[in-house]
């Protein structure tokens, strides 16, 4: 599919290739915060932020917590918006 074929799909459903990233993005920071074994700081560069605090202010935006607390809830018992 050519990047204009993509577009055009994306915006018919109403949607932006930003939204997508974000949804994305947003699933696997939950599904990686909720291993223990897994530093914060290496989710977020998993993530592709350049830094941690873009990554916490992104999860905030996203979940209405920081990380820290969403892995002190048990098996990370926030809701994602």
């Amino acid at each position: 599919m050519s990047v204009r074929a993509l577009q055009e799909s994306l915006r018919s459903e109403g949607i932006s290739f930003r939204d997508l990233l974000e949804d994305a993005r947003r699933d696997l920071a939950l599904r990686h915060l909720r291993d223990p074994e897994t530093p914060v700081a290496e989710v977020a560069l998993l993530l592709g932020f350049s830094e941690p605090s873009a990554f916490y202010r992104a999860f905030r935006r996203w979940t209405g917590a920081t990380p820290q607390s969403f892995c002190a809830t048990p098996a990370g018992a926030t809701t994602a918006r």
